[in-house]
């Protein structure tokens, strides 16, 4: 299952890419918020955080002003493997070698066309089967250094 969450300042942009998600016949849940009144993005991102996390076929989209500080609250949540994706090749690259479970985008720093395809390349891309890859990720998802 696919969720989205956003505050205020990525609502617009919520907005648009479940209008394109709906228009793909993508299947999804919208976490909130629903308007543009303020609200914290921190109780967006471990909505999103805890719902993903319940099984490794979720994935996540975070949208806050510049996407950064939902994706570091997202990153809270065990299991949550968030990138801040600000490319096409970002998009690509946190799945196929993080095995990214959450993208993450800005509302106010980013262009809505450019969020939409690196959505789509971050939703279509599935992670590299390579073991130096996995064992990364792996090592992310269990947050124990060295």
């Amino acid at each position: 299952m696919l969720f989205l969450a956003s505050d205020h300042a990525g609502f617009a942009l919520k907005e648009r890419l479940t209008a394109h998600l709906r228009k793909k016949g993508v299947a999804f849940k919208d976490l909130g918020t629903h308007s543009e009144d303020s609200v914290d993005y921190p109780d967006f991102a471990f909505a999103l955080g805890q719902h993903v996390a319940k099984s490794p076929e979720n994935r996540g989209i975070g949208i806050c002003g510049t996407g950064i500080g939902i994706c570091m609250a997202a990153n809270k949540i065990p299991g949550i493997r968030a990138a801040m994706v600000y490319s096409l090749e970002t998009a690509k690259l946190a799945r196929q070698h993080n095995d990214a479970n959450v993208a993450c985008f800005g509302g106010r720093t980013q262009k809505p066309a450019d969020v939409v395809k690196w959505m789509d390349a971050f939703l279509s891309t599935p992670p590299d089967s390579a073991k130096r890859h996995h064992r990364r990720a792996e090592k992310v998802t269990r947050a124990q250094p060295r």
